[in-house]
């Protein structure tokens, strides 16, 4: 693989017109594919729950309930909702609503079955579509929200709107958290460099690498069906592993230039080392991330391919256009003073301290990480509702209003599907005799009649929790129904084992336990996987088993900062969110995929160099210090940017997205911090000899994957045979002359 990845550097540098060419090319057909394509449908099935059986009736025999919907809430701040110059204003809004294309029923707030509050203040409407949830567009539910955020109060009446509609068609937020991430990223790559160019090239050659990954997700989305919030998440990873990727080559160019390389040498080895570790990395996050197929929910798998499809973007704008950036700025890319990319003298104090006394090292590294994974033990999966959202926006005061008026739990009714196949009204005693002990539940504010669709197959019941739809309250609540309540009053019955208990609480409460039951299998998958390919990398049996172990503790120690800011609340106020918000249900599965990858990618970074350091004729100690002073400084800051871009995203007015920024964000440093530049070099310094050790039936069975390329025989052979100059040798197999083995650096 590394003379392979050589040979398209030099190539590409070389010819770095027509590489650039050929890069515009494409990224132009693949804009042309993707508009083509159009979006796919998202697919928020959960195959096997009891939400989605009730979901599978509401859509065989009753399609508004098992569609997109939203609530319009009036507020009359003058009077009463009922007086009728408020009446014309709440009709006004609803007629508009009405003439909106796609096929709806919209409840009459002053008909039969009306919801007003007590006080006569406040009136809600159901607009429920026929249209699926799934294949519902932005474009569908802004002309919604136009009609209904009209009017603030001045006219007597405040309306307001929540629900899966107004969700989706709420007005694109300005890219404020990749702005954020690419400033702080900018500002770190200067101080790295100490030269715009090499920042210029650096981050232009992720920022295309990111776009070619969104136009390869958005070509391919509707074909394999990925959800939309892909986007997002592959924007995140993208722009991460994206300059990560590319400082981790452009570093390396500048190193072998500043070491007497010509351009065209420098490119083939910084290639065939850093790009075959950005492979080897890149191959792992990919694995990890699409390792979320097998959780079995295909929103969450297909999030996970999608985010994988960016991180192969990334990968291949590192090897392919960002050789040809370094062919363009070549003549400006080399270090005016080559001291700037020597071996840093700090982190070699720094490896001497650490392999001094590897136990303390590790013993202190393990407790602290063990500190920010303690809250994990009181994590909740669930979903946060519109009462996380900020405050003046649309949903939240829609939410407000409702909880105000008719209490927390109208925002997250249980819709109750029967199956009365042969008629409802055949077992209408038995549907009277289960409404009245749904009612009677504690926990439930109030339930409605059961409701006979129009083909009689199967009747509704309405149940509204008394407590809001993120507490546990209502979970518990979810959990009394289905194994007392439901069970007890249909035994014996025509009804027995025809209940199902839907909505959008009870789906994301089977989301939850789908998660958790297949939690197992996934983290075996992708340990397994990503052991194997560390196996193959440094031909090493410990060090993938260590480093697999280690990344678990880093994974531990993110959701750990997850559930103490958004659970326990604290610091929650400097994110923007409240505290006692239940961790979404994917959150922790994807935070796995991602933080495994990732961790992987310093991991390789590391390694590799205390791998060279080894191979070049270094004992287990010496290496460690050599490879540090080598590589920390580069790990250090491409950590601190991956850890900026996703914090950034912190800033999103999504608690989805807080979580995901903070997540990722707080995990990257304390993994970077703690795991890579304290930990591994003083376990690599514990094991010696043995880390580097794999049985010689592994070894024969296993493919060879170098990540050492300018150790690998053929290179230094071809590059030397240009020049006619003979291959230097040190006793390695390699051309790179032996380095002085006196425990200080180059």
């Amino acid at each position: 693989m590394s003379l392979l990845l050589a040979r398209i550097a030099r190539t590409l540098t070389t010819h770095w017109i027509r590489g650039l060419v050929g890069a515009l090319v494409v990224l132009i057909a693949l804009i042309g594919v993707s508009a083509a394509a159009g979006p796919a449908a998202d697919d928020f099935s959960t195959p096997g729950t009891e939400s989605q059986k009730a979901l599978d009736l509401f859509t065989a025999h009753q399609k508004e309930l098992a569609g997109a919907e939203a609530t319009a809430v009036f507020y009359a701040t003058k009077g009463r909702i009922t007086d009728p110059e408020n009446q014309a204003v709440v009709r006004a809004a609803l007629d508009k609503v009405k003439a909106l294309p796609l096929e709806k029923t919209v409840s009459d707030p002053f008909g039969e079955g009306a919801r007003i509050s007590e006080d006569g203040k406040l009136a809600s409407a159901d607009i429920r579509y026929t249209i699926d949830q799934a294949d519902i567009k932005p474009e569908n539910g802004r002309p919604l929200i136009e009609a209904l955020d009209k009017d603030d109060g001045k006219n007597g009446v405040e309306i307001s709107a929540r629900g899966t509609m107004i969700d989706i068609g709420s007005e694109q937020e300005l890219p404020v958290g990749e702005l954020v991430g690419i400033g702080i990223a900018i500002i770190l790559l200067w101080v790295l460099f100490r030269s715009k160019v090499a920042m210029l090239v650096t981050l232009l050659g992720a920022l295309i690498g990111v776009i070619m990954g969104q136009m390869l997700l958005a070509a391919l989305s509707k074909p394999l069906g990925l959800p939309s919030f892909a986007a997002f998440i592959a924007t995140m990873l993208g722009l991460g592993a994206g300059i990560d990727y590319a400082l981790l080559i452009v570093g390396r160019y500048r190193e072998q230039v500043a070491r007497g390389d010509s351009p065209r040498d420098a490119a083939a080895k910084s290639a065939a080392t850093s790009g075959a570790s950005v492979v080897a990395a890149g191959l792992i996050v990919m694995l990890a991330i699409a390792g979320l197929l097998v959780i079995g929910i295909p929103f969450i798998g297909k999030l996970g391919v999608g985010a994988a499809i960016a991180v192969g973007g990334v990968v291949l704008s590192a090897l392919t256009v960002l050789m040809a950036l370094i062919g363009a700025f070549k003549k400006w890319l080399t270090p005016k003073d080559p001291k700037m990319v020597e071996p840093s003298r700090a982190f070699e104090r720094w490896g001497e301290r650490i392999t001094a006394r590897p136990w303390l090292s590790i013993a202190g590294g393990v407790l602290i990480m063990l500190i920010f994974a303690f809250p994990v033990t009181q994590l909740r999966l669930g979903q946060p509702d519109d009462g996380n959202q900020p405050e003046g926006k649309l949903q939240r005061v829609a939410y407000d209003r409702l909880t105000a008026a008719f209490g927390a739990g109208s925002n997250g009714p249980f819709i109750i599907a029967v199956d009365t196949a042969g008629g409802a009204q055949a077992v209408q005693a038995d549907l009277d005799k289960l409404q009245q002990a749904v009612a009677g539940t504690r926990g439930v504010g109030q339930a409605a009649p059961a409701t006979p669709s129009q083909d009689g197959e199967m009747a509704t019941i309405f149940a509204i929790p008394t407590s809001a739809p993120q507490d546990v309250a209502t979970s518990e609540l979810l959990d009394r129904l289905r194994d007392e309540t439901i069970p007890q009053a249909t035994q014996g019955t025509a009804l027995a084992d025809k209940v199902f208990v839907g909505g959008a609480v009870p789906t994301f409460e089977d989301l939850s336990d789908k998660v958790a039951s297949r939690l197992p299998i996934f983290i075996l998958t992708v340990i397994g996987l990503s052991v194997l390919l560390l196996i193959m990398a440094f031909r090493s049996l410990w060090i993938p088993l260590v480093s697999a172990a280690f990344n678990l503790l880093s994974v531990l120690a993110a959701y750990g900062v997850v559930v103490a800011v958004f659970q326990m609340g604290i610091g929650a106020g400097l994110v923007g969110s409240d505290s006692d918000v239940p961790i979404v249900s994917f959150i922790p599965v994807m935070l796995f995929a991602i933080l495994f990858g990732l961790s992987m990618d310093y991991n390789v970074f590391l390694l590799s160099r205390v791998h060279e350091a080894y191979n070049e004729g270094d004992g287990p100690r010496e290496s460690v210090i050599h490879g540090m002073a080598r590589i920390g400084k580069v790990i250090l800051f491409a950590g601190l940017i991956m850890a900026a871009v996703f914090l950034a995203f912190v800033t999103q007015p999504d608690v989805i997205g807080k979580m995901m920024g903070l997540g990722l964000g707080l995990a990257i440093l304390i993994d970077v911090l703690f795991v890579r530049l304290v930990i591994a070099p003083a376990v690599v310094t514990l094991l010696g000899d043995k880390a580097w050790w794999l049985p010689g039936w592994l070894d024969r069975i296993l493919p060879n994957v170098s990540l050492e390329g300018h150790l690998v025989e053929g290179l230094d052979k071809e590059l030397t045979q240009e020049h006619d100059v003979p291959p230097p040798t040190n006793g390695h197999g390699g051309g790179t002359p032996e380095r002085e083995t006196t425990g200080t650096r180059d």
